[in-house]
């Protein structure tokens, strides 16, 4: 069974991207090399600034929608305390 991650990215215009994964290394390339969320194309380079482990697809996915309709200062204040 392979580990998912949730992630979030602070992009070169000082956006954040919350993407998930089950390879988070060649995730990050992709969106490098400009395969990833079309969100992210021409946006990089790109930091990693939090993460968190899944047990599944699924709760990736719903931890996903749940950040992405946090406001920026509510994702700040995440990415600050780290959980």
């Amino acid at each position: 069974m392979s580990q998912w991650t949730l992630y979030i990215l602070k992009c070169k215009d000082d956006s954040y991207y919350t993407g998930i994964s089950n390879d988070l290394h060649k995730r990050i390339n992709d969106h490098e090399n400009g395969k990833g969320a079309k969100y992210t194309r021409g946006r990089g380079p790109f930091k990693i600034v939090y993460q968190e482990a899944a047990e599944n697809r699924s709760e990736a996915s719903k931890r996903e929608i749940e950040i992405k309709k946090l406001s920026r200062i509510e994702k700040e204040k995440l990415i600050k305390r780290g959980r």
